[in-house]
Parts: structure tokens; sequence; C-alpha cells
């Protein structure tokens, strides 16, 4: 292990969820409103609110995605019956009644003790809408303010993360980049801090490679925002079959692998553009997208992005938010797509039955990273070429310290040989090592409502102290957290 920096922190919100309007991750996942048969709390369905507790959610995103750019914030206050309905054009035409809303989603934030995170209307809205939601939200005297006491809420709640707009570039308006840093400075001026809320303004960034996207942003915008956002999904393609979530080859497989690590070094070209313009890195690189992408589950609305989350796909979580650790300079917050029934979600629901998946245990076991000091790492280890295209390495490793405990997740990507690893700790000496593991007899097995741990989280006893040294038997497809005293 390298010297540790001590200013670098992991932030917590860089194990951010996002909510959007789409199938049902809102309705169904984190809402069943009050007078449901299943079991509720104000209307949040109480296994799912006990499952993200357990996560230690830091941040929520709501209300998109696409959707946040149709949707207009007085549909969804006051009182549930007379709210009107609306059409989610963006998602399976679904006809939604508005019945979560602006309350309901901040007061789901406090029931967490997790951050609201605002994406806010551009696309079809305008400036005072946006404005006086924010009024809405954080003020504690004036019109807007009256309007959310009459609808039950007295006290103003915090609003820290404010989107300003989404995928601006495409679903969000597509617009020029030239012409949203106009739009985005406009916007955000307008967007004020009220009795003592200091809002944290995120410009709607690129997606994946485009660079330039970020460049124009950076040059007329950056000295009017905190933070600029970027999305990745782990994707085959964006036209056609996208392939299944549970049925792929060890060929796909590792080329997922390669996709998925691939974000790294579009992280490292976004940043060297942000640092042109910011070399004290004032400006946070925000990526409040990411995940798998497959095809949707056989049966199910093609609009709605129902599927399945197996092994392949915590290795993807796990990978990701190791290099998301390696960033800390740069990377402020992640929110991975999404939380509840959606692409790469941390739970499935169907009726009153509830299934963990795969993934829910990888941010499970990365929750001793969050606000720890992270730890460089040399890592010596085999490499595999993917069709030519990508090379993967097979040993994925992160670690940090808190309060005088080492956290270190090791990943051996490779699918059939198991791994002898050696954790170099120099003068540390070791006085209690525990562990977790999350492996699978077949790298497609998943959780589903007739077996709902399959794969699942179990104590790993697989670590020894040598003399200075870990030394740790990694099986093959297995992701491994060592808590070291």
């Amino acid at each position: 292990m390298n010297e540790i920096n001590p200013d670098a922190v992991i932030l917590p919100e860089i194990y951010g969820q996002f909510a959007e309007h789409l199938g049902a991750c809102i309705y169904g996942g984190l809402w069943v409103g009050p007078e449901s048969p299943i079991p509720n709390t104000q209307g949040y369905r109480n296994d799912v609110l006990q499952a993200l507790r357990d996560l230690k959610v830091p941040v929520m995103r709501w209300p998109g995605g696409c959707f946040a750019d149709e949707y207009h914030w007085r549909d969804g206050i006051g009182p549930a019956k007379d709210r009107p309905t609306q059409v989610n054009n963006n998602w399976g035409g679904t006809v939604e009644d508005n019945s979560f809303g602006t309350n309901e989603f901040f007061n789901l934030c406090e029931l967490l003790g997790c951050e609201p995170y605002l994406s806010g209307n551009v696309g079809s809205g305008s400036v005072e809408e946006l404005a006086q939601w924010v009024e809405y939200i954080t003020a504690e005297e004036g019109p807007m303010a009256r309007l959310r006491k009459e609808n039950g809420r007295e006290k103003p709640w915090k609003l820290k993360y404010l989107g300003v707009g989404n995928e601006s570039w495409g679903c969000g308006g597509n617009f020029t980049p030239e012409y949203y840093a106009d739009v985005y400075r406009r916007y955000q001026t307008y967007c004020r801090d009220f009795s003592g809320n200091k809002l944290y303004k995120i410009a709607s960034g690129a997606s994946d490679y485009d660079y330039k996207w970020t460049d124009v942003l950076m040059e007329k915008a950056h000295r009017h925002m905190h933070g600029i956002s970027l999305h990745y999904y782990t994707v085959t393609t964006w036209s056609g079959s996208k392939g299944a979530a549970t049925k792929f080859t060890p060929e796909d497989y590792y080329w997922t692998m390669g996709k998925c690590l691939e974000i790294e070094p579009v992280i490292e070209k976004h940043a060297a553009i942000m640092d042109k313009y910011d070399p004290k890195k004032n400006v946070g690189l925000l990526v409040d997208e990411w995940g798998t992408w497959w095809d949707v589950e056989p049966g199910t609305n093609p609009g709605h992005l129902y599927q399945q989350n197996t092994m392949r796909d915590a290795m993807v979580a796990a990978l990701s938010l190791n290099v998301f650790q390696r960033h800390t300079d740069r990377v402020k917050m992640t929110n991975i797509a999404q939380v509840a029934n959606v692409l790469q979600s941390m739970v499935l629901t169907r009726g009153d039955q509830m299934v963990l998946t795969p993934t829910y245990y990888v941010f499970k076991m990365y929750i001793p990273h969050q606000g720890a000091t992270p730890i460089p790492l040399d890592v010596t280890t085999t490499r595999m070429d993917v069709r030519g295209e990508r090379a993967v390495d097979l040993l994925q490793a992160t670690a940090s310290r808190k309060d005088g405990r080492i956290a270190v997740s090791l990943t051996n990507v490779d699918l059939d040989k198991d791994m002898d690893v050696e954790i170099a700790l120099g003068d540390t000496k070791v006085k209690n090592i525990e562990g977790s593991i999350l492996t699978a007899a077949s790298i497609d097995d998943y959780n589903d409502f007739g077996q709902p741990e399959k794969v699942t989280l179990k104590p790993f006893k697989g670590a020894k102290a040598s003399k200075g040294t870990v030394k740790v038997h990694l099986p093959a497809k297995s992701i491994v957290t060592l808590l070291i005293d």
C-alpha cells in the first residue's frame, strides 16, 4: 500500500441512488400509498424503506431522467385526490396520478436520512417555474412558503443539490452546448438561496464520449456552477437488441467488464477538460446516471425498463465503484440507475414481495468506504484481451482507512480461476480481520421471487495475516470486502 493522502475523502455521495418516474420505480417500488394493504409507513413500502436504510443511502436523485423535463411540480402538490393525471410520454405511455410529488419525495429523504437531489425542468418548463419550486421547498416566508404550509409542511426542507435540466443534449431539449450554456446561466441566476439554504447547482453535462459538450459548458459557464454531470451506461448498443440480462456467453461477460471499466478513461478525459478552466477543482464531476442496460424481461412493457440483475451486474457495480473511489479529486457524486425495478436496481418488487439484487449486496459491502480516506494501491495482476478491443485486469481492488480500520475490497473477474492475493501492510499490525464475500455458482445467477437468496452475502474466512501482509484466497468470480483492525 502506498502513502495515504490525508486530505482525500471518499464522499458518501459516491454511493448515491436515482429514482425516476419510470415503470415501477416509484409506484409499486418506493410508494404504494397510505391505503395500500402492503405494509407501509405514510405510503412508503416498509420493506424497501428498511432495505435502503440498511444501505445508508446518502443522496437520492428525482424525478428524472427524461421525465424531469416534462414534470411540472404544481401537478404533484395538494390533496392527492385533486392532483391532475399525467401521461408519461417518455416511458411507456403510463398514466400517472401524481400521488407521489414534492412533499412525498422530500419526506422520503427525511425518512431515509439522505440528501435530496432535484432535477429541474428546463426542456418544457420556465425559469419562473423552477425558481418558484426552489422557493416552495426552501423558503421560510413568502407566497410559495404559504402554499407549502397550506399543503401540510410548516418548515422548509433542506435542498442542497439542484440539477438544471437533464440530458439537455437529448430528451431534455436537444440543445446545442452553446445554447444550453446560456440557458443554464439564466436559469441558475433565479434559483436562489432562501432561509440559510445553500444550493449546489449542477449543469446538465455530457453523455459518455461527448467531450465537446464539457468543453463548451466549462468555458462558458463554469463560474456559475458547482458541479457538472456525466452519464455513462454499460450498454452494448443504443440501436437494436442490447442482449438479455440473464443469458450471455463468457465472451459477453468479459466484454461487459471492459466496457464498464472504460468509464475510467472517460472520466479522466472529462476531468482534463475541466482542469483547463478550473485548475483548483472547484467544480465537481457528478456521474449521476450509470449502470448496466439490457433488454427488458420478456413479457414486460418495453418502456418500463424492468431487467433482472445477475452476478455479472454485481461485478459491474464493484468495478465502477472502484473507479469512482480512485477519482475523488473530481468525482463528488454518482447515482446508479435506478433504485427499484428499473435497469440495475437495488430491489425488485412484486405485490407485497421484495427481492434484494446482487448489486444491492455490493453497495452494502462498500459501506465501510463511505467517508473514508482512500489508500492508493499498486496492483499486480493478469490482463486479458477481449475481442481485440479492450484489455481487462482480472484482479480489481480498492482500499480505504477510517477510524483506524482499513477496508479492502477485492474483485476476481476471472470466471474460472481462483487467485492467491497478498496485501502488503508495511508496519501495520493486524489484530483482527472480518470478511464478507459475494459470489455465485454461475455468473448468470440472480435472485427472483421464487429464489430470493440465490446470490447473497456470506462470511469470508479466506484471509490470514502473516508478517506485514494479509494473504487472501480469492475464489473465481467473487467480490470480497475485508475489514482489517
